[in-house]
């Protein structure tokens, strides 16, 4: 395995473009499913979920070339219903194959997720409105088993809001018989993404990015053109946070800030200067970064993807500040390692208090998961003497070449093997 060293104290400046966002580029790549031609994907990212995604999809019995941010699919000869636990348990996303596999064969065999170590996921959201359309599921070995004759429309109302869910439920509603309306559906900017693609191929989808999302069954999808992957706002956020934090100045592009203003509002209010142009952003901290509160909440709020790295800014604010996690219960797991370089954090319950400190120092951490792991490299970059962070491999799931777009902005970070 991989760590990355880092020297802190330079501070960032430069150009770095956002990659594809990997939210939601797997919905929509598994959403390939669907399809009996070739479906073709542009701005994919290059990370450890996608090849993951790409081995998945090989083993239900599709054909995939990926390279220079472009993926072809295609399916070899006939689509399997199986998809095993050796993939699924590395990446929680797998189980949005469900919907298109029960859509399109009437059977499938998922196994239970597993993923990032940020708490509990369950599917159950997904099984309850799968239900509801006709699918009827036991559990066998660790394993989804799902079955049907033929999915039909259905009026679901999801009792907590669930990004996997509407976009596994999108995703079979699209083949179904009828009209299916999803009521309480997650509006995040992925979920108008995968709406996009499909619209494009002949879905007939009203409302995504809303509370209510109605879709109409049809026969059959058909891609005309290839499909570009949205820029990955949680990606263009790190930066951003990244640049205040070491008193550098970034431009960010490729940024896709309309849908980044619950960040973008914070950022200010902590004394971050903000430049936005047609599609890039620039920050730099204006004075010194004062502390504000935040809590995680679905989208349009502020997001659960930036808020170990917010978190990390936090500990360098003038002031203390409250940090409130609403949609993970486990997500905290940062905490113990920002601590271990200086930080004065204080978890109670699903709330933490941040008292700023005049400075980190360097330590060797370990990422504990995607968004925990960002926000050590982006601590490291600003701590005083030499921070390792360990187990990077979560970084890689979400970040494309992380380290090289950092040493790109001037940052002293560099990939090294794990020592023993």
């Amino acid at each position: 395995m991989d760590s990355l060293l880092i020297s802190g104290g330079v501070p960032l400046k430069g150009t770095v473009k956002a990659s594809g966002a990997k939210n939601a580029a797997l919905p929509i790549l598994l959403g390939s499913i669907l399809f009996d031609h070739t479906v073709i994907f542009d701005n994919v990212p290059h990370l450890r979920d996608i090849r993951t995604t790409q081995k998945l999809l090989e083993t239900l019995g599709f054909e995939t070339n990926f390279e220079n941010n472009r993926m072809h699919v295609c399916l070899k000869n006939e689509v399997l219903p199986e998809a095993p636990y050796d993939l699924v348990k590395t990446m929680r996303a797998s189980v949005l194959c469900l919907g298109p596999l029960l859509a399109r064969l009437g059977k499938a065999s998922v196994a239970l997720p597993g993923g990032c170590a940020i708490g509990a996921r369950p599917v159950d959201l997904h099984l309850s409105a799968l239900e509801k359309m006709g699918a009827e599921f036991t559990l066998d070995g660790g394993y989804i088993m799902g079955r049907c004759e033929k999915l039909h429309g259905a009026h679901i109302q999801f009792d907590k809001v669930t990004v996997g869910g509407t976009e596994n439920l999108m995703m079979a509603a699209c083949l179904a018989e009828g009209e299916t309306i999803l009521d309480n559906a997650a509006r995040e900017p992925e979920i108008v993404d995968l709406a996009n693609f499909l619209k494009s191929c002949g879905a007939k989808i009203e409302g995504a990015g809303q509370t209510q999302i109605k879709i109409q069954g049809v026969t059959s999808l058909r891609q005309e053109t290839p499909y570009s992957i949205m820029p990955d706002r949680i990606e263009a956020g790190t930066y951003l946070i990244a640049a205040a934090m070491t008193n550098g100045e970034v431009r960010v592009e490729n940024c896709p800030y309309k849908d980044m203003e619950a960040l973008c509002s914070k950022l200010e209010a902590c004394n971050v200067k903000l430049d936005f142009e047609e599609n890039a952003v620039t920050a730099k901290p204006h004075g010194e970064l004062n502390a504000v509160d935040i809590r995680t909440v679905p989208h349009p709020g502020f997001p659960t993807d930036m808020q170990a790295q917010f978190m990390a800014m936090l500990t360098l604010c003038r002031g203390s500040a409250i940090v409130e996690e609403t949609i993970f219960e486990n997500r905290f797991m940062h905490v113990p390692e920002l601590v271990r370089m200086g930080a004065d954090i204080r978890v109670t319950g699903n709330s933490a208090m941040v008292r700023g400190v005049p400075s980190l120092t360097g330590a060797p951490v370990m990422a504990s998961d995607l968004r925990a792991g960002a926000a050590l490299v982006i601590a490291g970059l600003c701590a005083d003497g030499e921070t390792r962070v360990d187990r990077i491999y979560h970084v890689d799931r979400g970040y494309e070449g992380m380290e090289i777009k950092l040493q790109e902005l001037g940052g002293r970070i560099k990939r090294v093997a794990t020592p023993n």
